[in-house]
Protein backbone atom coordinates (compact mmCIF):
# COMPACT_ATOMS: atom_id res chain seq x y z
CA UNK A 1 0.00 0.00 0.00
CA UNK A 2 1.27 3.45 -0.96
CA UNK A 3 -0.67 6.54 0.05
CA UNK A 4 0.01 10.28 -0.20
CA UNK A 5 -1.51 12.55 2.43
CA UNK A 6 -1.88 16.30 1.99
CA UNK A 7 -1.32 19.01 4.60
CA UNK A 8 0.02 16.91 7.43
CA UNK A 9 1.81 20.12 8.42
CA UNK A 10 -0.22 23.29 7.79
CA UNK A 11 1.69 26.32 6.51
CA UNK A 12 2.15 28.00 9.91
CA UNK A 13 3.56 24.82 11.47
CA UNK A 14 5.67 24.16 8.39
CA UNK A 15 7.31 27.57 8.70
CA UNK A 16 8.01 26.94 12.38
CA UNK A 17 9.58 23.54 11.63
CA UNK A 18 11.76 25.05 8.93
CA UNK A 19 12.91 27.79 11.30
CA UNK A 20 13.81 25.24 13.97
CA UNK A 21 15.75 23.17 11.44
CA UNK A 22 17.56 26.25 10.22
CA UNK A 23 19.20 26.69 13.61
CA UNK A 24 20.36 23.07 13.95
CA UNK A 25 23.66 21.47 13.09
CA UNK A 26 23.75 18.57 10.66
CA UNK A 27 26.13 15.61 10.37
CA UNK A 28 26.90 12.75 7.98
CA UNK A 29 23.81 10.56 7.65
CA UNK A 30 25.81 7.38 7.10
CA UNK A 31 26.26 7.04 10.85
CA UNK A 32 22.67 5.76 11.22
CA UNK A 33 22.66 3.42 8.20
CA UNK A 34 23.08 -0.35 8.22
CA UNK A 35 26.32 -1.83 6.97
CA UNK A 36 25.15 -2.21 3.37
CA UNK A 37 22.97 0.91 3.16
CA UNK A 38 25.97 2.91 4.38
CA UNK A 39 27.58 2.24 1.00
CA UNK A 40 24.83 4.09 -0.88
CA UNK A 41 23.64 6.70 1.65
CA UNK A 42 24.83 10.25 1.02
CA UNK A 43 22.91 12.86 2.99
CA UNK A 44 23.07 14.90 6.19
CA UNK A 45 20.91 14.52 9.29
CA UNK A 46 20.07 16.87 12.16
CA UNK A 47 22.34 16.26 15.12
CA UNK A 48 20.96 14.77 18.33
CA UNK A 49 20.15 17.23 21.10
CA UNK A 50 17.41 19.00 23.01
CA UNK A 51 16.29 21.04 19.99
CA UNK A 52 15.92 17.90 17.88
CA UNK A 53 13.90 16.21 20.63
CA UNK A 54 11.46 19.15 20.67
CA UNK A 55 11.16 19.12 16.89
CA UNK A 56 10.58 15.37 16.83
CA UNK A 57 7.82 15.68 19.39
CA UNK A 58 6.09 18.48 17.48
CA UNK A 59 6.13 16.75 14.10
CA UNK A 60 5.32 13.28 15.48
CA UNK A 61 2.19 14.66 17.14
CA UNK A 62 1.10 16.21 13.85
CA UNK A 63 1.58 12.92 12.00
CA UNK A 64 -0.12 10.77 14.61
CA UNK A 65 -2.96 13.28 14.87
CA UNK A 66 -3.73 13.16 11.15
CA UNK A 67 -6.83 11.05 10.61
CA UNK A 68 -5.86 9.65 7.21
CA UNK A 69 -2.42 8.53 8.43
CA UNK A 70 -4.02 6.92 11.47
CA UNK A 71 -6.49 4.96 9.34
CA UNK A 72 -3.93 3.92 6.72
CA UNK A 73 -1.06 2.94 9.02
CA UNK A 74 -2.94 1.93 12.19
CA UNK A 75 0.16 3.10 14.11
CA UNK A 76 0.98 1.62 17.48
CA UNK A 77 4.22 3.58 17.90
CA UNK A 78 6.61 5.67 15.79
CA UNK A 79 10.38 5.54 15.74
CA UNK A 80 12.18 8.81 16.53
CA UNK A 81 11.97 10.93 13.39
CA UNK A 82 15.02 11.64 11.25
CA UNK A 83 15.37 15.10 9.67
CA UNK A 84 17.55 14.86 6.58
CA UNK A 85 18.77 17.20 3.89
CA UNK A 86 20.22 16.47 0.47
CA UNK A 87 22.28 19.18 -1.19
CA UNK A 88 23.35 19.19 -4.80
CA UNK A 89 24.82 15.81 -5.80
CA UNK A 90 23.45 14.01 -2.74
CA UNK A 91 21.36 10.84 -3.04
CA UNK A 92 20.47 7.57 -1.31
CA UNK A 93 20.85 4.45 -3.41
CA UNK A 94 18.56 1.43 -3.47
CA UNK A 95 18.02 -0.13 -0.04
CA UNK A 96 15.45 -1.69 2.25
CA UNK A 97 14.81 -0.26 5.71
CA UNK A 98 15.97 -2.12 8.80
CA UNK A 99 13.25 -4.42 10.17
CA UNK A 100 13.84 -3.17 13.73
CA UNK A 101 14.72 0.36 14.81
CA UNK A 102 15.00 1.41 18.44
CA UNK A 103 13.28 -1.84 19.39
CA UNK A 104 10.33 -1.04 17.11
CA UNK A 105 9.29 -3.28 14.20
CA UNK A 106 9.11 -1.20 11.03
CA UNK A 107 5.88 -1.93 9.14
CA UNK A 108 5.19 1.44 7.51
CA UNK A 109 7.81 3.89 6.23
CA UNK A 110 6.93 7.52 5.62
CA UNK A 111 8.52 10.68 4.27
CA UNK A 112 7.22 14.15 5.13
CA UNK A 113 8.43 16.70 2.57
CA UNK A 114 9.61 20.01 4.06
CA UNK A 115 11.09 21.84 1.04
CA UNK A 116 8.91 23.29 -1.71
CA UNK A 117 9.40 21.11 -4.83
CA UNK A 118 10.14 24.07 -7.08
CA UNK A 119 13.20 24.94 -4.97
CA UNK A 120 15.13 21.81 -5.98
CA UNK A 121 15.54 19.47 -8.93
CA UNK A 122 15.78 15.70 -8.57
CA UNK A 123 15.44 14.18 -5.12
CA UNK A 124 12.42 12.04 -5.98
CA UNK A 125 11.65 9.15 -3.66
CA UNK A 126 11.65 6.13 -5.97
CA UNK A 127 9.77 3.07 -4.68
CA UNK A 128 10.57 -0.15 -6.49
CA UNK A 129 8.20 -3.08 -7.04
CA UNK A 130 7.68 -5.99 -9.41
CA UNK A 131 5.33 -3.79 -11.45
CA UNK A 132 7.91 -1.04 -11.91
CA UNK A 133 9.04 2.11 -10.16
CA UNK A 134 6.96 4.92 -8.71
CA UNK A 135 8.50 8.37 -8.23
CA UNK A 136 7.17 10.57 -5.45
CA UNK A 137 7.94 14.26 -4.97
CA UNK A 138 5.30 16.14 -2.99
CA UNK A 139 4.55 19.71 -1.94
CA UNK A 140 5.97 20.80 1.40
CA UNK A 141 3.83 19.60 4.30
CA UNK A 142 2.60 16.52 2.39
CA UNK A 143 3.50 12.96 3.37
CA UNK A 144 3.88 9.64 1.59
CA UNK A 145 3.56 6.33 3.45
CA UNK A 146 4.47 2.93 2.05
CA UNK A 147 5.41 -0.60 3.10
CA UNK A 148 8.76 -0.85 4.86
CA UNK A 149 9.41 -4.09 2.98
CA UNK A 150 9.90 -2.13 -0.26
CA UNK A 151 13.20 -1.44 -1.98
CA UNK A 152 13.46 2.31 -2.50
CA UNK A 153 15.95 5.10 -3.16
CA UNK A 154 16.30 8.86 -3.35
CA UNK A 155 17.28 10.16 -6.78
CA UNK A 156 20.26 12.54 -6.97
CA UNK A 157 19.55 16.20 -6.26
CA UNK A 158 20.79 18.31 -9.16
CA UNK A 159 19.80 21.76 -7.88
CA UNK A 160 18.84 23.23 -4.52
CA UNK A 161 18.23 21.24 -1.36
CA UNK A 162 15.79 18.46 -0.52
CA UNK A 163 14.68 18.55 3.14
CA UNK A 164 12.50 15.83 4.67
CA UNK A 165 11.41 14.19 7.89
CA UNK A 166 11.57 10.41 7.71
CA UNK A 167 10.12 7.88 10.13
CA UNK A 168 8.71 4.42 10.62
CA UNK A 169 5.62 3.07 12.31
CA UNK A 170 4.95 -0.23 13.97
CA UNK A 171 1.35 -0.98 13.10
CA UNK A 172 -1.32 -2.68 15.15
CA UNK A 173 -1.93 -4.65 11.94
CA UNK A 174 1.32 -6.19 10.75
CA UNK A 175 0.12 -7.37 7.32
CA UNK A 176 -0.03 -4.70 4.59
CA UNK A 177 -2.93 -6.32 2.70
CA UNK A 178 -5.03 -6.36 5.86
CA UNK A 179 -4.25 -2.71 6.58
CA UNK A 180 -5.35 -1.82 3.06
CA UNK A 181 -8.58 -3.80 3.44
CA UNK A 182 -9.37 -2.01 6.71
CA UNK A 183 -8.65 1.35 5.10
CA UNK A 184 -10.97 0.56 2.16
CA UNK A 185 -13.74 -0.59 4.50
CA UNK A 186 -13.41 2.54 6.61
CA UNK A 187 -13.54 4.73 3.50
CA UNK A 188 -16.63 2.92 2.22
CA UNK A 189 -18.29 3.15 5.63
CA UNK A 190 -17.73 6.90 5.88
CA UNK A 191 -18.88 7.54 2.32
CA UNK A 192 -22.06 5.55 2.91
CA UNK A 193 -22.76 7.47 6.11
CA UNK A 194 -22.26 10.79 4.30
CA UNK A 195 -24.74 9.75 1.61
CA UNK A 196 -27.41 7.93 3.61
CA UNK A 197 -26.76 8.34 7.32
CA UNK A 198 -26.86 5.51 9.84
CA UNK A 199 -28.56 2.76 7.86
CA UNK A 200 -28.59 -1.02 8.42
CA UNK A 201 -26.01 -1.29 5.63
CA UNK A 202 -23.78 1.20 7.43
CA UNK A 203 -24.11 -0.81 10.63
CA UNK A 204 -23.01 -4.00 8.86
CA UNK A 205 -19.95 -2.26 7.40
CA UNK A 206 -19.12 -0.78 10.80
CA UNK A 207 -19.48 -4.19 12.44
CA UNK A 208 -17.28 -5.91 9.84
CA UNK A 209 -14.60 -3.21 10.00
CA UNK A 210 -14.44 -3.22 13.79
CA UNK A 211 -14.40 -7.00 14.08
CA UNK A 212 -11.69 -7.46 11.45
CA UNK A 213 -9.53 -4.91 13.27
CA UNK A 214 -10.22 -6.76 16.52
CA UNK A 215 -9.26 -10.06 14.87
CA UNK A 216 -6.00 -8.79 13.37
CA UNK A 217 -4.76 -6.27 15.92
CA UNK A 218 -1.55 -7.04 17.80
CA UNK A 219 -1.43 -5.25 21.14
Amino acid sequence: MLITIADVLPLAELDEVRAMLGSMRFEDGRATAGWSARLVKDNEQAREGAALALLRDKVSKAILGHEVFSLAARPKVLTPLTFARYGEGKEYGSHVDNPLMNGIRTDVSFTLFLADPETYNGGELVIESVSGEEEVKLPAGHLVAYDSTSLHRVAPVTRGERVVAVGWAQSYVRDSARRELLFDLETAKRNLFAQSGKTPEFDLLAKSSANLFRMWAEV
